[in-house]
């Protein structure tokens, strides 16, 4: 099930999804056609797919471990309360209001698995409106900023395109 409609998940993300407890609760934020979740699922833990548009992942409706939640959460209420998770995961998005959101969504020793496109993407191609491209280290500054620790950083070109990529762990509870 890792794949779906033939994208395989992120090699980031996959190179970091050992850190994340077993069995844990993860959130695949802007999920999309959740290749991310999907790779959670078959490890088994518990996946929230949380999409303005579900139909991507309209085939796990009832799927055991799946739960699909449907909001608009640039323009509407963040729809997850206080719930926390021992992982959230987010690629090829950006929306900066909810960067506190995601960052009070980890629970004690939680991993945030972050990949989305850079100022300089706009060479490329799409996203080329700067409101949607990070700029240099921003995503490290905004996890320092969180008190996240940092256990990878990476930015730069590659293969026509300009990413930039972290995973940091929020401390454990005292």
């Amino acid at each position: 099930m890792a794949t779906h409609g033939g994208t395989a998940p992120s090699p980031w993300v996959v190179r970091f999804a050992g850190l994340i407890t077993p069995g844990g609760s993860l959130l695949d934020l802007a999920c999309g056609s959740g290749r991310h979740g999907r790779l959670f699922l078959d490890r088994g833990h518990p996946v929230t797919f949380l999409d303005r548009d579900l139909s991507g992942v309209s085939d796990l409706h009832g799927f055991a471990n799946a739960e699909l939640i449907e909001a608009d959460i640039e323009n509407g209420p963040w729809p997850l309360n206080d719930r926390t998770f021992a992982a959230v995961v987010v690629t090829n998005y950006l929306w900066r209001p909810l960067k506190s959101r995601i960052a009070a969504a980890l629970a004690p020793n939680g991993v945030l698995i972050y990949e989305t496109f850079m100022q300089g993407n706009e060479r490329f191609g799409k996203p080329s409106n700067p409101d949607f491209l990070l700029l240099p280290d921003e995503l490290i500054d905004w996890c320092r900023e969180a008190g996240l620790n940092i256990h990878a950083f990476e930015q730069g070109e590659e293969a026509n395109t300009v990413r930039q990529r972290i995973c940091a762990v929020k401390a454990a509870a005292a």
